[in-house]
């Protein structure tokens, strides 16, 4: 039979590599969000510059301050379409990498509470006598500790739904404001 110091160093040694395998994971999640965002960006930019060289042609093309205008107005739709799509893009990149932040971090969380509370099941078997609010106090500790993850956790999600929601109404703003701006550049024809 181990001693208890041998079950808690056993326990202390399995926490401690399964936090390092979820900083490893977590690490890598980031990594891959970082990389999907660099690489829209690098295309966002690419595109960006061709479509503006391929503009700025058409701009010095005009033969008049009318064709000029009509010139730009047709290519402010096409602009507000393609920034409100590299908006949804970029959400999308972040809430994937945020749920598979939560996912990891949620796992890690239950596996972990699932050991110390078999643990703690097995020392208060083999407790000896006298030590039981000892082991109150340990069961105490853990259901707070799961409360506040929880609670953490629900926090956490009503923060993403809420940025969110805030980019969905920012990109309709935005994407109105555009469509009011090339409605006003057409109508001045």
């Amino acid at each position: 039979m181990f001693s208890y110091q041998d079950q808690f160093s056993a326990a202390t040694k399995s926490n401690l590599q399964a936090q390092l395998d979820l900083i490893n994971n977590l690490t890598a999640k980031a990594f891959e969000g970082v990389e999907k965002i660099v690489e829209l960006n690098l295309s966002a930019t690419k595109a960006s510059l061709e479509e503006a060289a391929a503009a700025a042609k058409q701009l010095a093309a005009a033969k008049d301050p009318q064709e000029l205008l009509a010139l730009a107005a047709a290519q402010a739709q096409p602009g507000a379409d393609k920034a409100t799509a590299y908006g949804r893009h970029l959400a999308g990149i972040v809430s994937t990498t945020q749920a598979e932040f939560t996912k990891a971090a949620e796992a890690q969380i239950a596996d972990t509470s699932r050991k110390l509370s078999a643990l703690i099941d097995e020392i208060s078997k083999n407790a000896p006598p006298g030590s039981e609010q000892a082991v109150s106090l340990l069961k105490a500790t853990l259901t707070n500790a799961n409360a506040a993850y929880e609670q953490l956790s629900k926090n956490s999600k009503q923060a993403v739904e809420t940025l969110e929601a805030n980019l969905a109404n920012a990109t309709k703003q935005f994407t109105a404001a555009a469509e009011k701006a090339t409605a006003s550049t057409r109508a001045k024809k």
